[in-house]
């Protein structure tokens, strides 16, 4: 018998097996694997070059096969070429997690230490001292100059909100809050 005639008899049989597996026959997913499974593992382990991977591609495709052989379609292409073409798209999937876990584990590794999502103490200290010494400093800023400069920090508004807010010219109200973080400046400078 001729290459091409054992390739007819075995797309038969595949093809009947997947047929039988749509029903639910643990013997036809069987027998599918007892004749198919050295191609897929073949497939797999060229792809991924790893022994232990391609056994796994190889249960992953015998899965989907059981999954979802009532949705294979003989129209669209033989029973091989199905298997082959889930052999295939398993090891790539594969390999891409096996690609992305490797990078993952070398972005953990560039941290030297755990990170913990509370500040240090001594960064709530340093935290603490400027705060302290800024509240000291916006109180000692005349209070017009004051309440400019917390409409524009605090509040977030425009020089244009700024004045109309305080009834000011817009120049008077710029000037405000220039002379407040000149004033602020110093005085955090000298508290330091």
């Amino acid at each position: 018998m001729g290459e091409s005639a054992s390739a007819l008899i075995r797309e038969s049989a595949w093809g009947e097996y997947v047929r039988r597996c749509a029903l639910r026959d643990e013997n036809a997913l069987a027998a599918l694997y007892d004749q198919s499974s050295q191609l897929v593992y073949t497939i797999a382990l060229r792809i991924l070059r790893d022994e232990a991977d391609a056994s796994e591609v190889v249960v992953d495709v015998y899965k989907q096969v059981w999954d979802t052989a009532a949705r294979f379609d003989e129209q669209r292409g033989s029973a091989a070429s199905w298997i082959v073409i889930l052999a295939r798209s398993r090891a790539m999937d594969r390999r891409r997690y096996r690609a992305t876990r490797i990078q993952a584990t070398a972005n953990l590794a560039d941290f030297s230490e755990p990170i913990s999502p509370l500040p240090c103490p001594e960064r709530l200290a340093i935290t603490g001292q400027i705060t302290a010494s800024v509240t000291r400093a916006l109180a000692a800023v005349p209070s017009e100059q004051r309440e400019a400069l917390e409409l524009s920090f605090f509040a977030g508004l425009s020089h244009a909100e700024i004045a109309d807010r305080l009834g000011e010219p817009l120049g008077t109200g710029k000037t405000r809050i220039r002379l407040a973080v000149g004033r602020l400046r110093e005085l955090v400078r000298d508290s330091v």
